[in-house]
């Protein structure tokens, strides 16, 4: 999985001056080399767009990587809102999309993922698509949220659901989250008001429309 990412990495992405900044503000700052991998990057700014999303909820900001490439889909009207448990994080993730040129198009919420959610919830909040990219154990509950607060159609994107391969793998080294990722694989491929595929590319990504 190693080679082919790196084959599809060096043939369908090009060097970014900004994103090699982004990762190396991460890396300064201390914080886990855990950012989504260039070609999965690209593979969110090209759903963003395709879809025509203008309203973006991203769960796990990080340094801001992945958000950037989320606001690279959607045009000067489009919106997105990140939640962070870390302030920190939250903090360099803004930095970071201002730099990029949308820092007037993010907000960020800072705290436990699932009280941010409660809150969008009870403002009557609507987005078109989301991205999960947070603590695996509440992946799950995570997709519940963003069925509730999804318009007709939208996308959710969610990565890391290979872990490392060990979900198909047996001689893959397994991380404390495979059998995590075997469950909710099952529970978004059965999901009666989904309609999904798992993607093979980064550390696996499944893409769900939500059912009109």
């Amino acid at each position: 999985m190693k080679k082919i990412n790196g084959y599809i990495d060096s043939v369908f992405t090009k060097q970014d001056t900004l994103m090699e900044e982004v990762i190396a503000s991460i890396e300064g700052n201390g914080m886990p080399a855990i950012s989504v991998s260039p070609s999965s990057g690209k593979l969110l700014t090209m759903l963003t767009a395709i879809s025509g999303a203008n309203n973006v909820l991203e769960i796990g900001a990080l340094g801001g990587y992945s958000g950037i490439c989320l606001a690279k889909g959607f045009g000067s009207e489009g919106k997105l809102t990140s939640l962070e448990l870390e302030e920190r994080y939250a903090t360099l993730a803004a930095s970071n999309l201002a730099k990029a040129g949308f820092g007037d198009q993010v907000s960020y919420r800072t705290g436990p993922a699932l009280k941010s959610l409660e809150g969008l919830v009870d403002e009557g909040q609507r987005f078109d698509f989301f991205f999960i990219d947070a603590d695996k154990e509440n992946y799950e509950n995570y997709l519940d949220y963003c069925i509730r607060l999804a318009e007709a159609g939208a996308l959710i994107v969610t990565d890391n659901v290979l872990a490392g391969g060990s979900v198909v793998d047996p001689e893959a080294k397994p991380k404390r989250y495979t059998e995590l990722m075997k469950t909710f694989n099952e529970t978004v491929a059965n999901h009666p008001k989904l309609e999904s595929l798992l993607i093979p590319i980064g550390d696996g990504m499944t893409i769900s429309r939500v059912k009109r």
